[in-house]
């Protein structure tokens, strides 16, 4: 048995887990869907789920391990847990924010909902260069920068932070 990795987020899905894994899954690279576990005859009195339908996919994206859960209407995900992902170029940004958004919502500041409704944060590696350490007056313009976009572009970004004023 391959060791477990120590920490795994479990995503809740209605009914969707197995499509939004494959989704995922055709996104990243490194990724692939590792097993699937199905419902049996056993609790369908609580889970009201037919026998063989899926209850768990266990997928990785780029080696990270993540379980979808088929777990029912009861619980959406919210804005509280969003999933990052840094990108070292700008295609790397257009990439992923077109793909995830795809059917899902645009948001500010590099935020974005997929069409399961779950957050993710589209973030080139080049802004967090630039946001690091104490507050300067080039951190307070690449912020103010930021703060207008949608999808993140790093050109921006780097001009707001060579300005000189």
């Amino acid at each position: 048995m391959a060791s477990m990795q120590k920490i795994s987020p479990c995503l809740w899905f209605d009914n969707q887990a197995e499509e939004a894994a494959t989704f995922y899954v055709s996104i990243f690279g490194n990724s692939g869907i590792d097993e699937i576990s199905r419902f049996g005859k056993e609790g369908f009195e609580i889970h009201g789920r037919p026998e063989g339908s899926v209850l768990t996919v266990v997928f990785r994206l780029e080696g990270q391990r993540f379980t979808a859960l088929n777990g029912g209407p009861q619980f959406k995900f919210t804005e509280a847990i969003s999933l990052q992902v840094f990108c070292d170029t700008q295609d790397e940004v257009d990439r992923f924010w077109s793909k995830l958004s795809e059917g899902g919502q645009e948001g500010p500041c590099g935020w974005l909902k997929d069409k399961f409704g779950l957050s993710w944060q589209i973030i080139p590696s080049a802004l967090i260069d630039m946001l690091r350490g104490p507050v300067t007056e080039q951190s307070e313009r690449v912020t103010r920068a930021m703060l207008q976009m949608q999808k993140l572009d790093i050109a921006t970004l780097q001009r707001a932070h060579a300005e000189s004023h």
